[in-house]
């Protein structure tokens, strides 16, 4: 297909569509339009930003328009599925700026996040289209403001993020509400086993749709790893941002706490940035996000589950300040920018405990990514080869308390000696109780005088009460002392 208008699409879809000045169809569009609107279930494969919304967008509303009823009340014909927020956000969106010529289209949105009262009520008298993510669903039907009987249509958008973050139980939980004579849409950019398992659960004979090979990256993403060590990332962060030629630029990280993180250490180096996560009020996140796309805010600070609804315009670089430890999402990521045939840079930061992630995300993606070492030190091949090069030496550094190869105490030779007996309870401590450990280091057990001939203890020292040989005897508490007589005067 080269234009929509081959498709065949209603009047007021066709109109909506040159308003947006939509001509030429993308792989995934042209391929997937003409078979839902045959009414097939249909399994989508595509990378993010290659036009999935409008795929399968465009023939549902083409199903409402064509085939007119009045939704009962509390129930809705299309229910779209999503992970985030955001994303069920855009959705909604593109389902009215699709179908805006189209009239009357009640468009509904349920997420968690703001208030439920104002979702019950806006799916009270019945909705065309329900977008939702799958606890707020829940949340709906469980009070019964909602029911997912007379569903037609069923999406699932993103359908592997959603296995990431849990929701597969709950997306179990909605499918055995809705009747069995539905059209199923499902649509992810990668096809992991569980999900492939979970299509072949709730599909009919599905026609299945893929424009690139599984768990590729967008071929115009300039794809760079910096290898660093991880007290230098705020550094090298406020460096790239300094140095790249940035329009807008998305950093992700891979939890809140270090979202938050960045942004203050950005801040000190004088650069402006926001980070959006799930421990922000919705009101913040919109807010972020109309900053970010309006070009007030040039850096934001994301984590994936955040970051999978921003469909922004212009994002030029993508950072990937924490590599994550799940290669499908780097796919995710770096497919925030390079979008609808614009160029794109990602860049991400390895640190010594990230090469294991490195290696399977390069494993993935089937290729070797350019890297630049900037680590301390100089550069370590073997490190990257194996994951763990510097490990043990690393441990042996690490600060605290300072490494005793036989346990022995600080200080003269009647410390070492208790050392040496404390040591021996601690032994025989693990084994059969720690009291026990303590009484053999205080007799003078077998241990006691394997450590007393240690090199540390054949240098002199005063002997003093309560010592023999350089070996304290251990009292216990509450105990009296076998010669009373010997009791220093009080």
């Amino acid at each position: 297909m080269n234009s929509f208008d081959e498709f065949g699409l209603a009047e007021p879809i066709s109109r909506a569509l040159a308003d947006e000045k939509y001509l030429t169809p993308t792989p995934i569009q042209a391929q997937t339009i003409p078979l839902v609107l045959s009414g097939r279930d249909v399994v989508g494969i595509a990378q993010t930003g290659t036009g999935k919304t409008a795929a399968f967008a465009l023939p549902i509303l083409h199903h409402l328009t064509t085939k007119r009823l009045r939704p009962e009340r509390k129930s809705c014909r299309v229910l779209v599925l999503s992970p985030t927020r955001e994303l069920s956000g855009q959705i909604g969106d593109s389902f009215r700026t699709y179908g805006k010529h189209t009239r009357p289209l009640a468009v509904a949105l349920a997420i968690g996040g703001v208030p439920i009262n104002r979702q019950i009520r806006s799916v009270a008298h019945g909705v065309e289209v329900l977008v939702a993510t799958p606890g707020r669903l829940l949340d709906l039907v469980q009070q019964r403001a909602l029911r997912l009987d007379q569903v037609e249509i069923l999406v699932l958008d993103e359908a592997d993020r959603m296995l990431d973050m849990g929701f597969i139980h709950d997306i179990r939980k909605v499918v055995a509400m809705l009747p069995k004579q539905r059209q199923t849409l499902f649509f992810s950019a990668t096809m992991p086993q569980e999900i492939a398992q979970l299509a072949g659960q709730m599909l009919n004979d599905p026609a299945k749709v893929s424009v690139a090979p599984q768990a590729t990256t967008a071929e115009k993403v300039d794809q760079r790893v910096i290898l660093t060590d991880r007290a230098s990332k705020p550094s090298l962060l406020a460096e790239v941002l300094k140095t790249e030629t940035i329009d807008r630029v998305l950093v992700f990280t891979r939890t809140k706490h270090g979202a938050d993180k960045v942004v203050r250490a950005l801040e000190k180096a004088g650069l402006k940035s926001e980070a959006i996560h799930g421990n922000k009020s919705q009101n913040q996140r919109e807010r972020v996000l109309a900053d970010f796309r309006s070009g007030r805010i040039r850096t934001l600070i994301a984590t994936d589950i955040a970051a999978r609804g921003i469909d922004v315009d212009g994002i030029s670089h993508v950072v990937n300040y924490d590599l994550p430890n799940i290669p499908e999402s780097y796919v995710h990521r770096i497919g925030r920018t390079a979008r609808a045939g614009a160029a794109g840079v990602a860049i991400s930061f390895c640190d010594h405990e990230e090469a294991p992630f490195l290696r399977d995300i390069e494993r993935l993606i089937r290729m070797s990514i350019p890297s630049t070492d900037k680590r301390i030190g100089g550069p370590r091949p073997q490190q990257r080869a194996a994951g763990d090069g510097d490990r043990n030496q690393r441990q042996d550094q690490r600060p605290g308390r300072p490494y005793r190869g036989n346990k022995q105490g600080r200080g003269g030779q009647s410390h070492r000696g208790h050392g040496a007996g404390h040591s021996a309870g601690h032994g025989t401590g693990h084994g059969g109780g720690h009291g026990n450990g303590h009484h053999n280091g205080a007799n003078g057990g077998g241990r006691t005088a394997i450590a007393s001939t240690t090199p540390h203890q054949q240098r002199p020292a005063e002997q003093k009460p309560g010592e023999l040989g350089g070996v304290t005897f251990l009292q216990r508490k509450q105990e009296p002392r076998r010669n009373n007589a010997q009791r220093a005067p009080r």
